[in-house]
C-alpha cells in the first residue's frame, strides 16, 4: 500500500514503543484521532494548492509531522479541523513557492491524451462538453489574484465554511465573503466570454 493510501484510508500506525509515559501515548493517540479523522480535508487541501498527487501526499505527511512534532499545543487548540486546515495550507503554499514549476504540464498541451469519456447515461457530447468546461474553469480559478482563488477554493472546493476559511487564513469572514463573491463573479464573466467564442 502506498504511503498516501494508507494515510487516506485511515490504515496509519505510530510507534508507541518510544513514548516516554502517559503524556505521550496521550499526544500519539490524539494526533492519530486527527489523521483518521481529518487525513481526506488535509489531502484535499494540499492538492487544491499543489495540483499534484504525490506533492500532496508530501504535504499531507509533512502538516502531519507538524502536529506531532507540537504536539504538547494540542489541548489548547479549541477547534482542531480548522487548526489543521490552517497547518496544511502553510504548507502547501510553501511547497508551491519553492517548487520547480517547469515541470508543469498545461492543460491545453495536445501532446496531452485525450478525455476519457466513460459509457454512461449522458450522451459522449454532453461528457466532452462537461470536461471542456472543467478545465476551461480550473484554468480561469489558476489565473484568479491569489486573494480571492484561495478563499474560492477553501470555501466552493473544500467545503469550509467562512469562518473556517477566515481563520485558515488570517482574515475576516467579511472579507471572506466579499472575495468568494468576487472571484464567483469574474469567473461567471469570463466563462460565459469563453462559451460565447466556441
Amino acid at each position: 500500500m502506498v504511503a498516501g493510501e494508507a494515510i487516506l484510508s485511515g490504515v496509519t500506525t505510530i510507534d508507541r514503543s518510544s513514548a516516554d509515559g502517559s503524556a505521550a501515548e496521550l499526544t500519539n493517540r490524539a494526533v492519530e484521532a486527527l489523521v483518521r479523522e481529518h487525513s481526506r480535508l488535509v489531502y484535499r487541501i494540499a492538492y487544491a494548492v499543489l495540483r499534484r498527487h504525490h506533492d500532496a501526499e508530501d504535504a499531507t505527511q509533512e502538516t502531519f509531522v507538524r502536529v506531532l512534532r507540537y504536539g504538547s499545543k494540542l489541548a489548547e487548540v479549541e477547534d482542531p479541523k480548522t487548526w489543521l486546515a490552517r497547518i496544511a495550507w502553510r504548507v502547501a503554499v510553501d511547497r508551491s513557492k519553492h517548487r520547480r514549476w517547469d515541470r508543469e504540464i498545461p492543460l491545453d498541451d495536445p501532446e496531452k491524451a485525450p478525455v476519457d469519456v466513460s459509457s454512461s447515461e449522458i450522451p459522449a457530447d454532453a461528457s466532452m462538453q462537461g470536461a471542456q468546461v472543467g478545465a476551461a474553469l480550473e484554468k480561469l480559478i489558476a489565473a484568479l489574484p491569489t486573494k480571492l482563488r484561495e478563499p474560492l477554493i477553501l470555501s466552493t472546493i473544500e467545503e469550509m465554511s467562512p469562518r473556517e476559511v477566515a481563520v485558515t487564513l488570517g482574515i475576516n469572514e467579511a472579507a471572506v465573503r466579499s472575495r468568494v463573491f468576487r472571484a464567483r463573479q469574474i469567473l461567471k464573466d469570463k466563462l460565459a466570454q469563453q462559451m460565447n467564442r466556441k
